[in-house]
């Protein structure tokens, strides 16, 4: 049996306990924190939800992606506040924040720049794009035919663009958030998988609640709803990136890295699924289970970090075969995989 201390500490091959992650920045281990980062990212989340009242679990879980130092995909219904989500998460963090409203007619330089005549210089000079941003918005991604999306393949992998041989470096940190409309909906494109996979998480804002609703528009008229540009920064980018590697620092036990890979290689192999979970699929998942434990105050993964974090991590890297549907496939490869026994002690959630 695997107690919880042992999901803290682990051991190593020859049973010598490892020590417990220092999340202190290198050369600096004496230095105190003025507010430990769990209060910083705490405050986030509610300011975030002042703007998106009553969804602070999927605050929650975009939080977690960016932490992590992925992307994220905000699928749904015009009007739910998928914008208004990304803006408020500019603001908070701080930075350069930069908006695409893609359409039918836009070109890949738009996105990524190009080179111009400079008459002074009577030379052609770079002439940088909305990628070089540390926030980067694309609104409805999916109006935008796939020639113009791939644009954003090389900057959300390596973090670069490259116009005319050149490779040119993004800001850093580099955060893109992602929105579109259901594929059901007249003059979209659907996304490339091999530019699904490169996002971290799809999530699915959703209506709200009656009584958050109701709440909202109260405050609507009386005008004090909050609007994102009304919020100040919470972090500065300095910061924000401190805090990604310390996530990145975050201890998983062995025995979870072997779940993990169990359930990808289930998608591989179930017969509802003709696209199963990638490599690059395994390692985010992981990224992000780190950022939720993280998040929580612990130096350690715990298996419902990865629980909680499966469905929008794994879900639009799959795919199902005709008349099957990839979410349940995905359910019932999570429930029929057994998680390692350290799940369990004390009554812990399975």
């Amino acid at each position: 049996m695997i107690t919880p201390e042992r999901w803290e500490m682990g051991r190593g091959e020859a049973g010598a306990e490892r020590e417990r992650p220092d999340f202190r920045s290198p050369g600096h281990a004496a230095e105190a924190r003025i507010e430990e980062p769990q209060v910083l990212l705490g405050r986030m989340a509610s300011r975030l939800e002042s703007v998106l009242i009553g969804k602070r679990e999927t605050i929650t879980q975009a939080m977690a992606a960016l932490l992590a130092g992925g992307h994220v995909l905000l699928e749904d219904a015009p009007g739910v506040g998928k914008t208004m989500l990304a803006r408020a998460f500019a603001r908070v963090i701080g930075g350069r924040f930069a908006r695409i409203q893609f359409t039918a007619d836009m070109m890949p330089a738009d996105i990524t720049g190009g080179m111009i005549w400079d008459g002074e210089k009577n030379e052609f000079v770079y002439r940088p794009g909305p990628i070089m941003a540390n926030l980067v918005l694309a609104d409805e991604i999916n109006r935008t035919p796939p020639r113009t999306q791939s644009a954003l393949l090389e900057a959300m992998e390596e973090r670069c663009v490259t116009v005319e041989g050149e490779t040119r470096r993004l800001p850093e940190p580099f955060l893109l958030i992602a929105t579109q409309n259901p594929l059901a909906y007249e003059g979209t494109y659907p996304l490339p998988e091999a530019q699904l996979d490169r996002f971290l998480m799809r999530l699915e804002i959703g209506y709200p609640a009656p009584s958050d609703e109701v709440r909202m528009l109260e405050e609507a008229g009386a005008s004090r709803q909050t609007r994102p540009e009304e919020l100040r920064p919470v972090v500065t980018t300095g910061e924000w990136r401190q805090m990604q590697r310390e996530a990145g620092r975050v201890y998983v036990h062995p025995s979870l890295c072997e779940y993990i890979v169990r359930v990808a290689g289930a998608t591989r192999q179930a017969p509802e699924l003709s696209l199963g979970a990638s490599p690059r699929a395994s390692r985010d998942w992981l990224r992000a289970a780190q950022a939720r434990a993280y998040m929580e105050g612990r130096a350690y993964v715990l298996p419902h970090d990865l629980l909680d974090t499966a469905m929008p991590v794994l879900c639009h890297r799959i795919a199902a075969r005709p008349g099957a549907d990839r979410t349940m496939a995905l359910q019932r490869i999570l429930k029929e995989t057994s998680l390692p026994a350290g799940d369990r002690p004390g009554g812990g959630r399975r």
